[in-house]
This record gives structure tokens, sequence and C-alpha cells, in this order.
């Protein structure tokens, strides 16, 4: 029986742009604060906070709340899981792109 194409690996909690560039950019520990997420993404605070809410519903982020001064603030960080999951969506990419299974 042949093996699966690498596309059945594919997490379509990455199939949006902006989770996946904030995966991304969350990789190797990193944990950002919303503005500047918001900035490396260039993308807009509705966007970002949809994402946001996305990826935590499914375990992929931590979101820790807290304020600085009298402002609060919110910083999103990576789970051990979304990491995980999010390594394994990149490299099913890869294998597609060098052809599937068969190479």
């Amino acid at each position: 029986m042949a093996e699966p194409h690498p596309r059945t690996r594919l997490d379509d909690n990455f199939a949006g742009a902006i989770r996946f560039s904030m995966m991304a950019a969350l990789r190797d520990g990193v944990e950002m604060n919303f503005a500047t997420l918001a900035d490396v993404l260039q993308a807009g605070d509705s966007a970002i906070s949809k994402s946001i809410a996305a990826l935590a519903g499914v375990g992929y982020v931590v979101v820790r709340k807290g304020q600085v001064g009298a402002r609060p603030r919110t910083w999103v960080r990576a789970s051990a899981t979304g990491s995980r999951a999010f390594e394994a969506h990149v490299q099913a990419l890869r294998d597609i792109v060098e052809g599937g299974p068969e190479r």
C-alpha cells in the first residue's frame, strides 16, 4: 500500500497566513507582547486577536495577561504542543515540495 501523501499531515489550524506566521514568529520559546506581534506580522489588531484566540483554543499558544504601569498588556508564546504541531506542519510542507512520499 502506498504511503499517504504528505498533505494529509497538514494542520488546518495553520491554514491562515497570519496563524502560520504567528507560530513561525513564536518559535524557539519566544514570547511577544500583542503590539510587537502585530508589528512583526504587519497585521491589524483584529486579525491578531482572532488568530491568538483560534490558536489558544486548540492549545497551540499560551496567553499571559498583565499590566505595565497602568496599562494592560497581553503576551503570547507557543505551547509545547503548538511547537510540535507547527514543526510537523512545516515538515509536511517540505515533504510536499520535495515530491511527496515517492522520493
